[in-house]
């Protein structure tokens, strides 16, 4: 059986401990993966080990480390790399990537571009990141700009991601952190520990220092063990997941995003034209990313929208993972998606609120198609902002419809990481520019999930990683 391993300073080590993942369709083992016990952490994230993993990327220039990640770009996409023992094609990564997580393989491969993107346009990505800060000045940590002296100072030697397993798209937030002179110590999600894997093997191939490089598939304490050691944290997951890192300024946190569109009021009577971008909001990469819209907020017109949403999305029905037209991804653990049906089947309890969809697809959410089990799109209507799912996310197409008074907005969203603002009311807008609670604006009709890679995602990876220092030199 193919095998993935731990990788120390990106060299293989094989435990004795392994976690068995299964094909989520038979239930059958498909991989086992060495697991990294809190020992074995403790011991390689030593400060002097960490220093000697970033010392390995301090020996070589900014503008290399982006040449390498541009050419690692093209290796993840393209070339056969090793995984274990074995050799991984991209089309064996796509077959794998959805034996265990369910992803179909239309959205492996999207999510694939997606890391590819990134990985690519690495210099754009840190231009926007740094706002056209000259790189260079990391190689020395100090130089001018303007004729003014401005100096840099690491964060910390080593930042330590623990990951989720719902899509790989994630993994391009943490691409850029090799160009910016930090080492990488992951934490793969137990069903998705293919995508890491395959990025550290490319990297590596196009010429990064295998040293930089930590691997470390283990269980919830020692993934927290990673966050405690290293200089700098990245964690994703729900909220009582991630709740105790929230007020750690080493770690940056990405939790639930409660995305949003939102329709102003002068586009209210023109809601129709608005369909594509609300559905594709909700239910695009099967609604599993944390800018996927959980909400449609709007000043009139609630129920109809709530309708219409509603009809279009019942026609999403499970395919094939291998079906082209698959944009529905099953859960690899089936009973997940029972409780998250019966999370929402609770809210539905309390007056005020209706699945729409119902009327269109039968009362059942779960279904089970081709050994898989899956949630179906839901929409709900609330009749009241206070409602319990009103502002709720879900792991799977699910938006709630809520119809309240322009002037309450942006104030009764709540914190909101993605609003697609759909408004040409430049006080509408207006106040949303000034809003604390909301992170990215997409403004006009541009889906939830169209990022910017240009654009800092949530926190901003370089001030994550650097600090500015203040700097003066003697005058003569």
């Amino acid at each position: 059986m193919l095998h993935l391993p731990i990788l120390r300073f990106g060299q293989p080590y094989r435990s004795l401990d392994v976690a068995s993942v299964p094909d989520f369709r038979t239930r059958q083992p498909f991989v086992t993966v060495s697991q990294a016990n809190g020992g074995l952490v403790r011991r390689d994230l030593l400060p002097q080990q960490q220093a000697r993993m970033k010392a390995a990327l301090d020996a070589i220039p900014v503008a290399e480390l982006v040449a390498r990640t541009k050419r690692a770009a093209e290796i993840f996409a393209h070339d056969t790399l090793p995984v274990g023992e074995e050799a991984q094609t991209p089309d064996d990564y796509v077959r794998q990537l959805s034996a265990t997580t369910g992803l179909p393989h239309v959205m492996v491969r999207r999510n694939l571009e997606k890391i590819r993107g990134v990985m690519s346009n690495v210099d754009i990505v840190l231009a926007g990141l740094t706002r056209g800060l000259p790189m260079d000045i990391l190689d020395t940590g100090a130089g001018e700009i303007s004729g003014h002296a401005m100096g840099f100072v690491s964060r910390g030697d080593a930042l330590g991601v623990v990951l989720p397993s719902n899509s790989p798209g994630v993994h391009a937030l943490w691409a850029p952190t090799l160009a910016l002179k930090t080492a990488l110590v992951l934490k793969p999600g137990s069903a998705e520990p293919w995508s890491p894997y395959r990025m550290i093997q490319a990297f590596i191939k196009a010429g990064m220092p295998p040293e930089a490089f930590g691997y470390y598939p283990t269980d919830h304490a020692s993934a927290n063990e990673i966050l405690r050691r290293c200089g700098r944290g990245m964690v994703f997951g729900d909220v009582s997941s991630t709740k105790r890192w929230a007020k750690d300024p080493r770690v940056e946190v990405h939790g639930p995003g409660y995305s949003k569109v939102v329709l102003g009021p002068d586009q209210a009577d023109d809601w129709e034209r608005y369909l594509d971008v609300m559905a594709s909001s909700i239910a695009e990469n099967s609604g599993r990313s944390c800018v996927n819209a959980s909400g449609v907020w709007v000043t009139k017109h609630g129920r109809a929208i709530a309708e219409a949403l509603g009809a279009r999305l019942a026609r999403v029905v499970p395919r094939a993972p291998e079906d082209p037209e698959a944009d529905l991804a099953p859960f690899a653990d089936p009973k997940v998606a029972e409780r998250i049906s019966a999370m929402v089947d609770q809210g539905l309890r309390e007056p005020g609120a209706e699945d729409v969809t119902q009327k269109h697809r039968g009362k059942q959410r779960v279904a089970h198609f081709d050994g898989g089990t899956y949630l179906l799109p839901t929409i709900v209507h609330c009749d009241s902002s206070e409602h319990p799912l009103a502002n709720r996310e879900f792991l799977f197409p699910f938006a709630s419809v809520v119809e309240v008074p322009a002037e309450s907005m942006p104030e009764i969203l709540g914190p909101t990481l993605a609003v697609a603002l759909i408004s040409d009311d430049e006080g509408f807008r207006r106040r949303f520019f000034a809003s604390h609670d909301v992170h990215r604006l997409n403004l006009g009709p541009v889906p939830t999930q169209r990022v910017a890679w240009d654009q800092p995602h949530e926190g901003n990876l370089f001030e994550h990683l650097w600090a500015r220092r203040a700097l003066q030199r003697a005058t003569a």
